[in-house]
Order: C-alpha cells, then sequence, then structure tokens
C-alpha cells in the first residue's frame, strides 16, 4: 500500500509531468517557452482555489486532459526508469562491507572518512537492538503495509535502519 499523496502534491506532479510532456511535443525552445507558460497561466488561474470538491473536479478534469494529449513517446532521460543508462553503473557499486578488506595504507589515502566510519560503526553496534526493537513494536501482526521506515522516536534515537543511508555507494562513479 502506498503512501496517499495531499491535493497539492497531485497537482504538483501533474504540472511537471505536463511539462515534461509539454517537452517532447515542442522541439523548438521559444515554441515550448509559449506554451510552458500558458500552461502555468492555466495552473495559477485556480491556485487560490479553497472548495475542495471544485479542486478535486478541476484536478481530475486535468488528469482527464492530459492522459488524451499525452505524448505517445515521451523523452525520457538516459538515467531516469526505461532511459538507455538506467543503472547502467550499478556493476560498479561495490558493497560497503568491502572497506573491512582495505590495506591500511589505502585506508590511509582517506583518514578522515576511515576514522568516521569507525565512529558510525560503533554507533551501529550500540543502536542495532533498539532500531530492531522499534521495528518489532511498530510493525503490524499482519507485516509491513508499505516500505516506508518508521522515524526515531525519542531525541538522541536513530531511525532504524539509518546505517544503509550513511554508507550508501556514489550515484555516479568517477
Amino acid at each position: 500500500m502506498a503512501a496517499y499523496l495531499t491535493h497539492q502534491q497531485k497537482v504538483l506532479r501533474l504540472y511537471k509531468k505536463s511539462l515534461r510532456h509539454l517537452e517532447s511535443w515542442c522541439i523548438f525552445r521559444d515554441k515550448y517557452r509559449f506554451y510552458a507558460c500558458m500552461l502555468r497561466s492555466r495552473f495559477d488561474e485556480h491556485k487560490d482555489e479553497r472548495d475542495m470538491i471544485k479542486a478535486t473536479k478541476l484536478l481530475k478534469a486535468g488528469e482527464e486532459e492530459f492522459w488524451a494529449n499525452q505524448h505517445p513517446q515521451p523523452y525520457l532521460f538516459p538515467d531516469s526508469p526505461g532511459g538507455t543508462s538506467y543503472e547502467r553503473y550499478d556493476c560498479y557499486k561495490v558493497p560497503e562491507w568491502c572497506l573491512d578488506h582495505w590495506h591500511p595504507s589505502e585506508k590511509a589515502v582517506y583518514p578522515d572518512y576511515f576514522a568516521k566510519r569507525e565512529q558510525w560503526k560503533k554507533l551501529r553496534a550500540q543502536s542495532w537492538d533498539r532500531e530492531v526493537q522499534q521495528l518489532q513494536e511498530e510493525t503490524p501482526g499482519d507485516g509491513p503495509k508499505s516500505e516506508a521506515l518508521p522515524p526515531a522516536r525519542r531525541e538522541g534515537d536513530l531511525p532504524p535502519l539509518w546505517w544503509q543511508f550513511v554508507t550508501r555507494p556514489r550515484e555516479q562513479p568517477m
């Protein structure tokens, strides 16, 4: 089950998606800018709408108009899902645990990083039991409803499984 989007998030996503498809329709930049300004003015007409029923109807009409006018072969950025370079560099992403096997002379090249990493490893060992306990307490009996992890509940605690975000590999290796 995915997280629910607010009305504002839905409108902003529709606007961005519409701009991206407009880029696919308009090859020349001046023509694109003209139609992008027209699109923006259409969204700005109703930006202060307070009646949620009317706003929801406008959003639904906008999504239907987008669906009817979307480009059959929209431009995809190379690194985006479906793009030509998507996940191209995954073969170069080395797991974090491989750094434990570096020779001390190799680690000496990056002393600040490895000093910080040792602090992270100690903190991970100290906080692991609390993180697992929090996950067990907050996970419903029939299993998790989404991939979202809960935040830290007390000041000074770390969110569960914070290690994977601190040590994630670089997105674009050099």
